[in-house]
Formats: structure tokens, C-alpha cells, sequence
């Protein structure tokens, strides 16, 4: 069309609603709407030559014919042409010319999908970093330094986070495919080694023949109450599925097999029970008691006056307000050792309780055969124990007090052999290892594994990179649900709600409440334990690949890990991953601390601090806190010695209340701290008293904190730069106290003695305890700890759990924590052979706790775990013993 634009008068639109006519007039364009009515043939063809002639002028002169809209017109060939006079040609240049358009579209989008961000999924924040890996992602400066500080550009180019697998965006946190991959894997695994179904059947066994003794005992009982010989007796099955847990409608305990139910109700019975109702002394199950703690206002939280009417009482948190339908005291069993159900009611009045098997009458007793034969067949003698002279700890002059790198000093008993923990290095382990772990593990001491997450993709455990992981994969009906979250105030132990937003703000900036004083939040049950893999399957999958030691720790596949033996369809119990979310503080604060109250579990555990956080303060928060600790000491003197008429007794728990340690600072006690290269001078020993945070302690590995004549914790070393509080190293996240097992009685016995020393729901002293340990209302000041060794003459292990430090805790070791700063860890429960035996007596304490306490249930369920555990194993070692004959 030579030069010039293109017409703009050209109507673009083939087919108007409305008639247009137009005139030139001075050079403008002028239009005018006609009626709009249909016309015909010759009207468009005038038209359209009209539009021709005023584009040519516009033009030039230069005559360009324009393409007009094809018209069908048969010319008996049945083939198409184009009407008017302009120059013919096919659909197939049409096609090219308008597929050349969308070409141009497309390349044009597509200049803007290769600078999309994968993480925000915009292309409108400037530069993007390609990776040169996959040659696919691209991610933004904006989300690099938002939500991967740690990775450089350069490291982005050379393999990007999806790459890397620790991408967090919300399509990839939300992904299953890797935990999947893991499921998958262990499902196809049948590569177990033998020694390790060796090693288990040699250890399980003797806890089998147990269970076959108790049942035997209850065969010959029954036996002689239908008056037949044990040989004719046929026991009736229990219309029971795997799915479902039984339990023992007296103390709670789990029924795996041999029981006796009601013929008339569903009243069940385990045979402990039985066994203790015949000998007139039943234990298990007993009477619920409720521990009653007094709400006497907000300023009494913190040594204020107390309401003289009572506004609230509460009960203890874990206590359910469960009681007996039945009276236990005039519960006998009749001569011939049959026991009556209990209930009395429209449906049972003392029904007669049947025995009855769940697994089979000989299920229980052909496994015992079987694990005999092939003990013998594979003539295991104690040989896989491993053997004293394997650990190389031992190669060490223990009168020297010297270890290797990987052990930590985390008591001074005065036995130096048990003062020092196993502590390797993730990325140092070797299959060798796991020898050196059993060595100490059967001994029941803890282990420390340092540096777990090096051994990881890196995903960010971040507090914010979970919250959008859970959001995400909530559905809208759900999302509401997480915008507010349960947590437990640790000063008065009290529940209550908070958006997530602003706990994890206070998580990283921390929170005071009305009078200056720190506020420390504990996140309850979040997300839920067993949701964990479905609300954070990313992070799940990650936690799973730092967990050292996987034959034990391995939640899918560990050979050595009995609740994995459980068969498919059987109701497991919910071994975690679960998460505990909590902010810290690196003083001892004495009342109020970020704790986890000493308790004992029923199996054994693995502890991963994933992330740290830590909150700094200033002076005047500092000036408030110290006062207010004051107010707290004057309010313990007034309380603890005005309730009471025993003055000795008063002075005594005086002297060792929670915050007894407050008082060090007026009588400028002495405090020595221990550096790198030794005790350190008088000079910062008064630096020290001069900062006002005499109490902060911090356990290192090289050296012991000494208080007067004790040594608490491996180090201390505080400071205090440019009014903000930083104690200890960067990497330092919670205090731990583990006890020795064969310390647990005289722990107990400091506890029941000092009871009254301790508060805890509403700041309200403790008035009775059921249970020292499993009550879980206790924590051990650095005073009580000192007093504990001096009156009883024990202490526990205390060390520092660091980022990324896995803590193996062994069933039956009592224990506390504190945070130091805020923490998220991540835990996982587990059943070692090692440690059936302590899960065994664990369960049967339980059971004799009130039938309300919050640790009476029997969730474990560890003898069926044994009994299918051996089951899995019996069938391994026949299938290998069936192919090695083959062969």
C-alpha cells in the first residue's frame, strides 16, 4: 500500500448492527448512523467499491483492492470461490495469515512464561535467575531473598531449589510425590538383612514365652472351672477385627489376644486384672481423683492479691472425667477362680465373664515353638549382643576424664564412666556405627547425633514456610480452622487460642504480657500428630531422611523398629512425626519458663531441633523482669511459710522453691564459669553479677558450670551487648535433663518430698500428687537439681540440644526440656527391641494409675507389637531357610 498507516476508517467489524455511511469533509472523517434495516446485494457492493475509493486518495491515489468476505458460490463444481472483483484466493492462505497472527501472540506470551517465577508465579518483578540444571525454573530476586537467603544467585543458576528438592513454594510443599517414593520403596523392600530378624528373635523371644505363661496360668484356671482337662479345653474366639483396639474396661490396659468377656454385656477384661481380682488385691484401675487448681486472678500470677471468692476452679488439663459404673469394693471373684462381670443393669446383673482369644487358642504357643526351632536351627547363643570391647569409648583412660569427639560430657557423677554421652556426627556415620549405637542404647543411656539436617535436601523449617505449606493444602472449608490455634501460657498452664500470625510474630520478636513480663506460648498439637503426613508431606518426607540410625528410627521401613512390624490393616498406633512449637528464653526465669515438664514415655523416642529463633531484649525489659522475679521470691517466702505449721519443713521448701535462685543474686553468691581454656577470672565473675543475669546457664560441651560446690551444666557464658541479652552460642536451642533409670526411685522420692515447692495450673502451689512422674506438673530448677544431688545424691544427663541435634531419649528415662530460644522440633516415637522390657513395666504402671489420669491409656499396645513383630520375623527366617535349601 506503499507509505502512510492503515485506513482507520475501515470498519472492522464484518458484521455491524448498525449501517455506516461516510463523507470526507475538510479531512475529517465524518459518520452517520443509518436506520438499521437489511440490505441487499447491490447496497454492499457499493459499499464496499466506496470504501475502496476513499482509501485510494488516502493513499495516494494508489488503487489497492481490499479482500472482501467470501461468499459461498457454487459454480457446479461444488467448490468455493470468492465473490467481487478482488483478487481470488484460498483458505489456505486465510489460514497461514491468521496463524502467523497467533504465532506472533503466542511468542509474545511466551517471552513472558520464560521470565514467570516458579516460586510466586509472576513476571513482573524484574530479573529472573535461570536455572541451568533443568533449564526450566526460573525464580525471582524477590523470592530469593524472601524465602532462600541462604542460596546466591550463582548457586540458583547452577541448581535451582526444585532442583535441590527444598523448593518451598506452595505446589511443591504440598507434594506427596516424595513421600510416596518412600512408602514405595519400603513396600518393595525384601532385603532385610537377616541378622537383623536374628537379632530381634533372640531379643523378643523371652518377652513371648512370657505372654504364652500368662495365658497358660489362664488356660489351667479355666480349665478347672469347667472341669475338664487343659488338653480338651476349647476356648472361643472373640468376634474382634485387627482394626479395632480393645480394651480393658477396668484399667484401660490393651487387650492383644487371651481376655475374658461378658456373656451378656461387652464388659472385657485383661488377664492382669483377673489375676490381681483372685488374689483380692486389684491394683489396676483405680478410682479416678481430680486435682482441683484455684483461679485467684490475673495479678496473682504475679505475686499480686488474690480474689477472696473463688471465680474459677480447674482441673488438671490431662484428667478425663471418667468414673466406674460399677463398685470395685464389692468386686470378689467365687472360689473356683470365676469371676462375675461387675455391671448391674437392664442389660447385664453379674453376668458370667467368658474366656476368649482374639489371635487363636494356640496362636500364641505354636509362635514359641517356632521361634525355638529356628533359634536352634540358626544356633544363636548371645552371639549378636554387641560386645563389651566393641565401644572404643572404653580404650580411653576414664581416670583422666578424657573422650574423643564424639562424646559429650553431660554429667559429673562420681562414676566418670556414665558422665559422658555418644554423640557422633551425622555425616561421619557408617554402617559400623550402628553397633557402637546398640552398645550404649541397651545400656539405656541417650544419644546425641549432631548435624542431622546437613544430611538433607535443606527445605526450610521456617514457622511461616509450614503455616503456608498447612494453608495450602487445607481446603477452603477448612482454611478458616487455621487461622486461630490452641496454645498452652506456660506461667499459669492455661489453654487458650491466637491467630498464628501473631504467634509466630511473637515466635521471632517475642510477646510481654500487661506487666513487662516475658510471655512464653506453647503450640499445642500443631498440626495434629497423626495429620502430620498429610497437612506437611514435604516436610514429613524431610524429617524422615534426617532421622539417623534408620533401622531403628524409620518410620516406614526399620528392621529394628517394632511398630513397623505390624501387618496392613492392623490399627497402629500414631508414632508421630509431631511437631513442638514453643518460644524460649535463655534465662532460668524460675516461674513462667519454656518447658516441657519432666514425664517418662512409653516407648522410645528421636528429638530433631529443626529452626531457632532468638528474641532479644532491652534493658528496661531486663530492669522489669528482675523485679518482678523479686516479687515472685517474696510471694514463695510468704506462701510457702505461712500455710504451714512445721517451721523446719518451711525453711527447708523455702530454701528450695522454683525461684529460691533469685535469692543468689542478694547474697552475691558466688558463681563460677568455665571458658574453652579454663575457669575464668574474678574480674568476669563480677561482670557477670553486674548484668542483673546472674541465673542464665547454658550447657556446653567442654566444661561444667560449677554453683557453689556443684557443677550443673557443661558450660556458662553469658553476656550482655549493647542492652540486647544473647547468651550462649548462635546454635544453642534447649536445655535437657535426662534421669538414669535406676535413679527413678529416689527422684521420686525428692518429688513426693518437695511437692509443695511446685506450681502449676493458675501459679498454684501443688496440694497432692498421684504420680511423681507421669503427672507431669514438675520441673527441676538448677536449685532443685542441686538439692536433689545433695539430699539423694543424684543428677540427671544435661547438655545442649543444638540446631540440628537429634536426641534418641530410651524409654523409661525420665525427663524435662527448656527452651533457650524459640524452637520448632519435630519428634518420632519408636520400639526397640532393646527396650520392650522397660515398655512392658511402663504399661503396667500406667494401668495402675486412676482411670482418669491422663497417662492411663494404653496407646502403645506393645505386646501386640511383640507378638506380630515375632510373627514377621518367624516368617522371614523360614522363607530364608526354605531358599538356602533350594540352593
Amino acid at each position: 500500500m506503499g507509505q502512510g498507516n492503515p485506513d482507520p476508517r475501515v470498519d472492522a467489524n464484518p458484521n455491524p448492527s448498525h449501517e455506516e455511511t461516510q463523507s470526507l469533509d475538510s479531512g475529517r472523517v465524518q459518520r452517520v448512523k443509518k436506520k438499521p434495516g437489511r440490505k441487499s446485494k447491490k447496497d454492499k457492493e457499493d459499499m464496499r467499491k466506496k470504501r475502496m475509493l476513499d482509501a485510494a486518495e488516502e493513499e495516494g491515489g494508489v488503487s489497492v483492492q481490499r479482500p472482501s468476505r467470501k461468499r459461498k458460490k457454487d459454480d457446479g463444481n461444488g467448490e468455493l470461490q470468492m465473490s467481487g472483483a478482488e483478487k481470488p484466493y484460498g483458505l489456505r492462505g486465510r489460514k497461514e495469515e491468521m496463524t502467523s497472527k497467533v504465532i506472533k501472540k503466542k511468542a509474545k506470551n511466551g517471552e513472558k512464561e520464560r521470565l514467570t517465577c516458579h516460586q510466586c508465579k509472576r513476571n513482573d518483578k524484574g530479573r529472573v535467575v535461570g536455572c541451568l540444571d533443568c533449564n526450566k525454573k526460573k525464580f525471582c530476586l524477590f523470592c530469593l531473598r524472601a524465602w532462600y537467603p541462604h542460596l546466591k544467585e550463582e548457586d540458583i543458576a547452577k541448581a535451582c531449589p526444585v532442583c535441590r528438592r527444598n523448593c518451598n513454594c506452595k505446589a511443591c510443599l504440598s507434594s506427596v510425590q516424595l513421600i510416596n517414593k518412600m512408602k514405595d520403596k519400603a513396600t518393595g523392600d525384601e532385603g532385610e538383612k537377616v541378622e537383623h530378624s536374628l537379632y530381634l528373635l533372640q531379643v523378643l523371644l523371652p518377652f513371648l514365652r512370657q505372654l504364652d505363661e500368662e495365658q497358660m496360668i489362664e488356660k489351667e484356671t479355666e480349665a478347672k472351672i469347667q472341669g475338664l482337662p487343659v488338653s480338651e479345653l476349647n476356648i472361643f474366639k472373640a468376634d474382634f477385627s485387627l482394626e479395632e483396639r480393645v480394651y480393658c474396661d477396668n484399667c484401660k490396659t490393651s487387650i492383644f489376644d487371651y481376655h475374658r468377656s461378658c456373656t451378656k454385656c461387652s464388659f472385657d477384661l485383661c488377664l492382669i486384672c483377673c489375676r490381681e481380682l483372685r488374689s483380692g488385691q486389684l491394683v489396676g484401675g483405680a478410682d479416678p481423683i481430680v486435682l482441683e487448681f484455684v483461679w485467684q486472678g490475673r495479678d496473682y500470677l504475679h505475686a499480686g492479691k488474690e480474689f477472696e471468692e473463688v471465680n474459677q476452679i480447674a482441673s488438671d488439663a490431662g484428667a478425663k472425667p471418667e468414673v466406674h459404673e460399677w463398685s470395685r469394693s464389692r468386686w470378689h471373684s467365687h472360689n473356683n477362680g470365676s469371676i462375675p462381670c461387675p455391671k448391674v443393669n437392664n442389660e447385664c446383673n453379674h453376668g458370667f465373664l467368658e474366656l476368649r482369644s482374639i489371635l487363636g487358642q494356640h496362636f500364641i504357643s505354636e509362635l514359641v515353638c517356632k521361634g525355638k526351632e529356628l533359634v536352634q536351627a540358626y544356633e544363636i547363643q548371645n552371639v549378636l549382643k554387641p560386645p563389651d570391647s566393641f565401644c572404643s569409648c572404653l580404650g580411653l583412660d576414664i581416670n583422666t576424664d578424657v573422650r574423643n569427639s564424639n562424646m559429650r560430657k553431660a554429667a559429673s557423677r562420681d562414676n566418670l564412666a556414665d558422665n559422658y554421652l555418644y554423640c557422633p556426627k551425622a555425616v561421619d556415620l557408617q554402617d559400623k556405627d550402628l553397633n557402637h549405637f546398640q552398645w550404649h542404647w541397651e545400656k539405656g543411656e541417650p544419644v546425641i547425633v549432631s548435624n542431622v539436617l546437613e544430611c538433607t535436601s535443606g527445605l526450610s523449617w521456617e514457622p511461616l514456610v509450614m503455616w503456608r505449606a498447612l494453608r495450602n493444602v487445607a481446603s477452603a472449608t477448612q482454611r478458616g480452622q487455621h487461622l486461630d490455634v490452641e496454645t498452652i501460657d506456660c506461667l499459669d498452664w492455661c489453654e487458650g487460642r491466637i491467630n498464628i500470625h501473631q504467634f509466630f510474630t511473637g515466635y521471632t520478636e517475642g510477646r510481654m504480657d500487661w506487666l513487662g513480663w516475658p510471655q512464653i506460648l506453647k503450640l499445642k498439637d500443631w498440626p495434629p500428630s497423626n495429620l502430620f503426613e498429610e497437612q506437611l508431606p514435604r516436610h514429613c518426607a524431610e524429617f524422615i531422611s534426617s532421622l539417623p540410625f534408620k533401622e531403628y528410627t524409620d518410620p516406614l521401613r526399620g528392621a529394628l523398629n517394632l511398630a513397623v512390624k505390624l501387618p496392613d490393616g492392623c490399627l497402629k498406633p500414631d508414632m508421630g512425626p509431631k511437631s513442638y512449637i514453643a518460644y524460649g528464653f535463655p534465662s532460668e526465669l524460675g516461674r513462667g519458663d519454656s518447658v516441657t515438664k519432666i514425664h517418662c514415655d512409653m516407648s522410645d523416642a528421636v528429638n530433631v531441633l529443626t529452626h531457632i529463633a532468638e528474641v532479644k531484649l532491652n534493658s528496661k525489659q531486663l530492669t522489669a523482669i528482675e523485679e518482678l522475679k523479686q516479687k515472685h521470691f517474696e510471694q514463695d517466702k510468704r506462701e510457702l511459710c505461712g500455710n504451714d505449721h512445721d517451721v523446719e519443713t518451711n525453711t527447708d521448701m523455702l530454701n528450695n522453691s522454683s525461684s529460691a535462685i533469685i535469692a543468689l543474686d542478694n547474697q552475691n553468691t558466688v558463681q563460677l564459669m568455665e571458658h574453652e581454656g579454663g575457669l575464668c577470672d574474678q574480674k568476669a565473675v563480677n561482670q557477670f553479677h553486674q548484668s542483673g543475669n546472674n541465673e542464665i546457664a547454658t550447657a556446653r560441651e567442654d566444661g561444667l558450670l560449677c554453683e557453689s560446690e556443684v557443677k550443673e551444666v557443661d558450660k556458662v557464658d553469658t553476656k550482655l551487648e549493647n542492652d540486647l541479652l544473647f547468651g550462649g552460642d548462635a546454635s544453642e536451642g534447649a536445655l535437657w535433663d535426662i534421669f538414669r533409670r535406676q535413679d527413678v526411685y529416689k527422684l521420686q522420692e525428692y518429688l513426693k518430698k518437695h511437692f509443695r515447692e511446685f506450681r502449676h495450673v493458675h501459679c498454684c502451689p501443688l496440694k497432692q500428687v498421684i504420680h511423681p512422674i507421669h503427672d507431669q506438673t514438675f520441673y527441676l530448677t538448677m536449685e532443685h537439681k542441686r538439692k536433689l544431688k545433695e539430699e539423694y545424691g543424684i543428677e540427671p544427663w544435661t547438655f545442649i540440644q543444638k540446631l540440628g541435634d537429634a536426641v534418641f531419649i530410651p524409654a523409661g528415662c525420665p525427663h524435662q526440656v527448656r527452651n533457650l530460644k524459640s524452637c520448632i522440633k519435630v519428634a518420632a516415637d519408636f520400639v526397640s527391641p532393646e527396650n520392650v522390657g522397660e515398655c512392658f513395666r511402663l504399661t503396667e504402671e500406667f494401668r495402675t494409675l486412676p482411670i482418669n489420669h491422663k497417662s492411663t491409656e494404653d496407646k502403645l499396645e506393645v505386646k501386640k507389637m511383640t507378638v506380630f513383630a515375632i510373627q514377621d520375623v518367624v516368617e522371614k527366617l523360614e522363607k530364608s531357610r526354605l531358599e538356602i535349601a533350594d540352593i
